[in-house]
């Protein structure tokens, strides 16, 4: 672990994650979070809805899913007719065909994969800026916990199967266990190096650069 401390934080970051080749296998082989290997289905992480992080978020999402064209957006009749939430708490995005309502399927004529990273993609900004952070997270996990003088020690690592909780025990999930998914060109630190500095902000993602980059 490398500790960096900034103001009333610590951050402890797993070195040997983000200085190895995981990269996405979204489209490329993911074999899902179902029960039974699923790449076919092209859901990856999103068979489920996506757990939003308190009322804010949730206004955001609405806010953008309102946005998006119907040619980029498959679910766009049920999400004017319904809503893109799964009840009214607004605590997840609903679930439309086995999936989160945002992603399109496979043989869509908008695209493939989750309707608001293509849309802001479409309009030239980060997917971190539209997703919700669960999404644009992982597979990058923070565990908090108090520290000496009402400080904090934030744990950035990867997510782990164990993470999902007693769901994760029969998935076919293997995002970042086993060796699937580290044949990635660039390191994490460089290829989820916007992830990274949107969870611990600029001053500790650049002293984290210098201390892991050769």
């Amino acid at each position: 672990m490398e500790e960096i401390t900034h103001g009333d934080t610590t951050w402890r970051f797993d070195v040997d994650f983000l200085q190895s080749r995981w990269t996405c296998l979204f489209g490329k082989g993911c074999l899902g979070i179902l029960a039974e290997p699923s790449e076919h289905l092209g859901q990856g992480c999103c068979s489920v809805g996506a757990q939003l992080d308190g009322d804010d978020e949730a206004r955001m999402i609405s806010a953008l899913g309102a946005t998006l064209d119907p040619e980029r957006f498959q679910h766009h009749a049920v999400a004017a007719r319904d809503g893109v939430f799964t009840d009214n708490t607004h605590s997840a995005t609903a679930v439309v065909d086995g999936a989160c309502i945002f992603l399109n399927h496979p043989g869509f004529a908008g695209g493939a994969g989750c309707a608001l990273h293509l849309a802001a993609l479409d309009a030239d900004e980060s997917p971190i800026e539209w997703k919700p952070s669960v999404c644009w997270q992982l597979p990058i996990k923070v565990d908090w916990e108090p520290g000496p003088r009402n400080s904090e020690v934030a744990t950035v690592r990867r997510w782990t199967r164990a993470d999902w909780g007693a769901d994760g025990e029969p998935m076919a999930w293997c995002c970042t266990e086993g060796e699937r998914a580290y044949g990635g060109e660039h390191t994490v630190l460089d290829s989820l190096g916007d992830e990274i500095e949107a969870i611990v902000g600029t001053a500790v993602h650049v002293e984290l650069r210098r201390r892991l980059t050769p």
